[in-house]
């Protein structure tokens, strides 16, 4: 069973704990962005539906630190591990939607 397209957003509060914020994207309305503010010259990286926003810069948006360029090198290496599923799933379903389609082949 598969649901539409959705976002999903929680806010978690507990006495003497900090806040947690969790989304989940789910929807081809997903944009990705990233760009360099001018102002205040530092990266940032935004992905946004119409329901969310996250946006990610570097340390306490100043200047950029030995962490942020390994914390850019772990989105880089799971936005590529991202992409080699879906590009495995994909040809997968595309096979078996050809099977499915020329069931005498």
């Amino acid at each position: 069973m598969s649901s539409g397209p959705y976002t999903y957003v929680t806010l978690s509060m507990r006495p003497d704990s900090a806040p947690h914020l969790g989304i989940s994207f789910h929807t081809p309305e997903l944009r990705v962005s990233s760009g360099m503010l001018l102002s205040n010259p530092r990266p940032y990286l935004e992905l946004s539906s119409h329901e969310a926003n996250v946006h990610i810069s570097t340390t306490a948006a100043g200047p950029v630190t030995d962490a942020d360029l390994a914390t850019a090198r772990e989105i880089f290496n799971a936005a590529a591990r991202y992409l080699a599923d879906c590009e495995g799933l994909y040809a997968e379903q595309s096979a078996t939607t050809k099977d499915a389609d020329n069931p005498a082949a």
